[in-house]
């Protein structure tokens, strides 16, 4: 009997700490994690005791916690509240870390200070969320649990691109981007600073670029759906940054341990720098201004034959096309120190190259057979520059059109196929597929947010593995979330967007797979919320609308089914123009829409009390979505 009930007292310790386990809200989950019973709190004055090598880390967190709890923090080895050390410790890898927090106080351990930062981000989590504030929080009481923690990233590379030239942002905005990222352990910033509405970095040798490239006449509204400017418009629309900010921008993000990934996107994609140097493009005589965001593409073939009404590809066949891509990369390749340069390479319309002579006389010499074949030419030129300034260049799935050489690197975005026909050839790939990791598409309700091409919910995103069956572990760099801009124009837009959907990103990217679970992930996510707040940081609920499908019965009926993303919710609908409550009908089961309705309203409640959007769907939506059942 005193072995069973010793027994019990065990199962019930241990399924205490299960519970206690389940509540540390630290995202992205660590790789092992334990909470102790008790906290540790901040005392008036705060101790940091890190060696010289990590002293760059120690200021940052000094500063944050000067700003913030408003104490007095010091250097010393004496009564430490905050100890940093260097150990090597071959588990943790080059960004691992321990967390140790106690009666003693807070210890972080890594082999870098990579690891001591990652280290800092998941103490700031334990704290209470007006941490992340940029000014004095008076009413605070500044402790947190004892935990211990082991942890390490599944990837090397944890991405998040930005494009800034659908529309510019600037330099203080791009901090906070990286800002934002770092708070969950993201290392990989994407700068894509070209394309057809902007060409957005000064270069020297051709400063055309940014004189012509870098401005548009000004438009507002839906993208694709505007006016065509005229060319005798004035061009004040845009901006770009000087090489003295990039240089500022590469080291803010280095000293926050995030690597600066350039992209100068080309052949396609080439409207400004055609604009600038219409000699580049395969019909030199057109008269081209910066794309505004009307449409000049036919996308109709996307993953096949796109056609451009407007030539914004460079010319394969002018060898003045590779002498100023040589002097834009050796410029570039002085700016960013990072081991990658990224070509692009996407979505490359060929159909001007088709009825190009010049184009057909170097098919010709060169024995090339198709135009998969040209663009395979031209990466492979563009390879051979950029490996000529000591880097390596990484380039979207396209670029395998035609074959690929070397140490090319691959960023698969038409799903995974394109990064697993890259891993078999033995090139390295990094997943970002646009079914899971493209965070412009909407996220909730379409109705409610605004179509941009498709919808991605987060809990989608979070299913992603970045590692494809039968494919080579060693060969995938990483996970990376892309950020497109057509549509945002202001960094608050950016962050609704990106936020939280970037949260799923970024387990996904660090956290072992076998830790991943979405029901305890969408719980830690609603505990984010807060700590967003206080950052002010804007980001969408979109996680407590209804997922609203429909069917088509063999009787031509409408039917409706709705579904909540994350636990605990009810919805409440009326199809009678009435604004719904939670004595409205509640959804229980599908329902059949009558015939005359033209509207549905959808209001979902938690604990009695509305949460989310008021949704309201025409019908007409309804149907143009409904599936039929056979």
């Amino acid at each position: 009997m005193k072995l069973n009930k010793f027994l019990l007292t065990l199962m019930a310790i241990g399924c205490l700490n299960g519970l206690i386990a389940q509540k540390l809200n630290i995202i992205p989950e660590p790789y092992s994690a334990t909470k102790g019973i008790g906290n540790f709190q901040l005392s008036k004055s705060i101790a940091i005791d890190a060696p010289s090598t990590a002293n760059a880390v120690a200021d940052l967190i000094a500063q944050q916690l000067r700003l913030t709890t408003g104490k007095t923090v010091y250097f010393s080895k004496n009564n430490v509240s905050i100890k940093l050390e260097i150990v090597k410790d071959e588990v943790l890898g080059d960004e691992g870390y321990t967390l140790n927090v106690n009666e003693k106080g807070i210890d972080i351990k890594a082999n870098t200070n990579a690891g001591l930062f990652y280290g800092w981000q998941t103490v700031q989590q334990l704290m209470p969320a007006t941490i992340y504030a940029k000014s004095l929080q008076n009413n605070t009481i500044w402790q947190l649990p004892y935990v211990s923690i082991i942890d390490k990233p599944r990837f090397g590379w944890r991405g998040m691109m930005l494009d800034v030239s659908r529309h510019f942002f600037t330099k203080a905005e791009v901090k906070t981007f990286i800002d934002d990222m770092v708070r969950y352990k993201y290392n990989r910033f994407h700068f894509h600073l070209t394309d057809d509405q902007g060409w957005r970095i000064e270069i020297k040798a051709l400063p055309k670029l940014t004189e012509l490239g870098a401005w548009r006449a000004e438009r507002k509204g839906k993208w694709m759906n505007i006016t065509t400017p005229s060319l005798e418009e004035p061009k004040t629309y845009g901006g770009f940054y000087t090489q003295e900010d990039i240089k500022d921008i590469v080291a803010y993000a280095k000293a926050r341990y995030v690597e600066v990934i350039p992209e100068i996107d080309v052949p396609g994609h080439s409207m400004a720098i055609n604009t600038a140097y219409p000699e580049l493009s395969t019909t030199p005589n057109y008269k081209y201004q910066v794309n505004a965001g009307d449409e000049f593409m036919d996308w109709e073939g996307l993953n096949g034959h796109v056609t451009a009404r407007i030539d914004n590809s460079l010319d394969p066949s002018n060898e003045k096309v590779y002498t100023y891509l040589d002097k834009i990369f050796s410029e570039v390749s002085t700016l960013f120190p990072f081991e990658y340069i990224h070509m692009g390479g996407d979505e490359n319309a060929k159909n001007n190259w088709e009825k190009s002579d010049n184009v057909k006389a170097l098919m010709k010499k060169e024995g090339l057979k198709n135009q998969n074949e040209v663009q395979s030419y031209f990466v492979r030129r563009v390879q051979k520059i950029i490996n000529s300034k000591g880097k390596k260049m990484m380039g979207w799935n396209e670029i395998l059109q035609g074959g690929l050489s070397g140490d090319a690197a691959v960023m698969s975005w038409q799903g995974v196929k394109g990064g697993i026909e890259a891993a078999k050839q033995g090139h390295k790939v990094v997943m970002s597929p646009n079914d899971y990791n493209y965070i412009d598409y909407y996220q909730g309700e379409v109705t409610a947010e605004g179509k941009v091409y498709r919808g991605l919910r987060m809990k989608t995103t979070y299913g992603f593995d970045p590692i494809p069956e039968g494919v080579d572990p060693n060969l995938i760099l990483g996970n990376q979330a892309n950020q497109w801009t057509e549509q945002l124009q202001t960094l608050r837009n950016v962050q609704y967007m990106t936020w939280p959907r970037g949260l799923a990103v970024a387990e996904t990217s660090w956290s072992p797979k076998e830790k991943k679970d979405w029901n305890n992930f969408s719980n830690k996510v609603e505990g984010q919320f807060e700590k967003l707040d206080a950052a002010n940081v804007k980001f969408a609920k979109s996680i407590y609308d209804a997922m609203v499908t429909t069917q088509l019965n063999t009787k031509g009926e409408l039917i409706v089914n709705l579904e909540g993303e994350v636990g605990n919710l009810q919805f409440y609908y009326t199809i009678d123009d009435q604004m719904p409550d939670n004595y409205s009908d509640q959804y229980t089961k599908p329902f059949v829409i009558p015939e005359d309705v033209t509207l549905l309203r959808i209001q979902g409640y938690r604990d009695g009390k509305p949460i989310g959007k008021l949704l309201n769907i025409p019908i007409e939506s309804l149907k143009k979505r409904a599936v039929k059942i056979l």
